[in-house]
């Protein structure tokens, strides 16, 4: 029985062990491994014309140097989705909306971009904490500025994910629980309040896909700048 809204945040731990890792490792048995023959599935098939055009999409603006991230940035993307949306069956725990585990991706990605930029190209790189033809008297200003919002990327990637899916579940645990106080006293109030709860989860299904999007999205900017 929940004391709170927010229990519903809390790790789950069976026997002193936290459950948030089967909750990342398990939906990863639920895509289907490509067969050895020569036709696939329309299942299998359907997969790989999306994993291809999403990876088209997403390294269109890069050059050839960032195009090894490929894989890295599709698996991502596939990851954060599906327990995002996993996350949103009942008696279910959604790791996302823990930041430590959205720090732990966002921070390692982003400096291992940082430091890609620092390595092949410092010139490049540091020439983006000065814009050009900066007055003189402004120009130690903007580059404290400019160092301080590089260093709150990771923070504000992380935040992001973790705002967003924890504000969406708490809008739908507080409508399901006003649909059930309702039932009995309004049952027509509460017919209308279920209609905006299955509305709503709709809108956060969309949410919880479009999330992870944007967390790669950002991801590839950032790697734009610095190769």
């Amino acid at each position: 029985m929940m004391t709170s809204f927010f229990d519903q945040f809390a790790n789950p731990s069976f026997l002193g062990i936290p459950l948030i890792s089967i909750a990342v490792a398990l939906p990863w048995i639920l895509f289907p491994t490509p067969p050895a023959r020569w036709l696939n599935n329309r299942l299998i098939t359907l997969q790989t014309w999306s994993i291809n055009r999403f990876t088209n999409q997403l390294l269109l603006p890069l050059n050839v140097g960032g195009h090894k991230w490929a894989l890295l940035l599709a698996s991502l993307m596939i990851f954060l989705i599906t327990i995002n949306v996993l996350g949103l069956l009942p008696y279910t725990f959604t790791p996302t909306t823990q930041l430590s585990l959205n720090m732990g991706l966002a921070v390692p990605l982003w400096l291992a971009t940082v430091v890609i930029g620092m390595r092949y190209q410092p010139t490049v790189a540091l020439g983006h904490l000065l814009p050009e033809g900066t007055p003189l008297p402004l120009i130690p200003v903007l580059i404290i500025i400019e160092t301080i919002s590089l260093f709150i990327r990771p923070l504000a990637l992380g935040v992001r994910l973790t705002a967003n899916l924890t504000a969406g579940h708490l809008l739908i645990q507080l409508i399901a629980t006003a649909a059930f106080v309702l039932a009995p006293m309004m049952p027509a109030v509460a017919i209308l309040t279920a209609t905006v709860l299955f509305l709503l989860t709709l809108l956060e299904v969309a949410v919880a896909m479009i999330q992870a999007y944007v967390f790669v999205l950002l991801l590839s900017l950032y790697l734009q700048e610095n190769v």
